[in-house]
């Protein structure tokens, strides 16, 4: 089992109550998949088959999470518990190792989701792209403030330039909006996207 010190490190500082679920989790994942490389993919600990996602799972607070990328697992699990998980990661919120399954089942699952991930299906469909989304006028009229701002922006995809655009607009007071066009103007000057703090995780 060839382990990224990233993951070691994860786990080190997360909540005490997660450590032992999540290197549980871990030596499972390479049991039933001694192939599984590690990395971080957005901040979390992820396991990847063939160079593809296969699993990941992620600490927080109060809860764990774990979960399968393909979305073949995610029939699977509903017709295994009978619901869907309402918790990122598809197995719910695990706040001890009793919210698992037992070691056998969970073999299981990694398994089956090796034997997804070999049949070449895709693990997600194809999303249509969404249209474009107006530029609201205060962002526009921040642009306008800035040479190196507008220059970015004109070279953003529409998805980055929607990322910025949803953050903006979803602020619910005039003092959230106007703080988060501040920190858009900057960040677009320093060539950032609005989630670039995860993009070499």
């Amino acid at each position: 089992m060839a382990k990224d010190p990233r993951i070691d490190a994860y786990i080190a500082r997360s909540a005490p109550f997660a450590q032992p679920i999540l290197r549980r989790l871990r030596q499972l994942v390479h049991t039933a998949c001694p192939a599984a490389a590690e990395d971080i993919k957005w901040g979390m600990p992820s396991f990847l088959y063939r160079g593809k996602i296969l699993c990941g799972m992620a600490a927080f607070k109060a809860h764990a999470t774990f979960g399968f990328w393909h979305r073949g697992m995610e029939k699977l699990l509903e017709k295994e518990f009978g619901r869907t998980m309402e918790a990122m990661g598809l197995m719910g919120r695990i706040t001890s190792p009793a919210d698992l399954p037992d070691d056998r089942t969970l073999l299981r699952f990694i398994r089956t989701a090796v034997q997804l991930h070999d049949t070449g299906l895709p693990a997600r469909p194809k999303r249509k792209p969404r249209p474009a989304l107006p530029v609201p006028a205060d962002l526009a009229a921040a642009l306008k403030r800035s040479r190196r701002a507008t220059a970015v922006w004109a070279d953003f995809s529409p998805s980055a330039r929607r990322e910025y655009i949803e953050w903006i607009t979803e602020a619910k007071r005039a003092e959230t909006r106007g703080q988060r066009l501040r920190t858009t103007l900057q960040w677009l000057a320093e060539g950032k996207q609005r989630n670039w703090k995860y993009q070499d995780c």
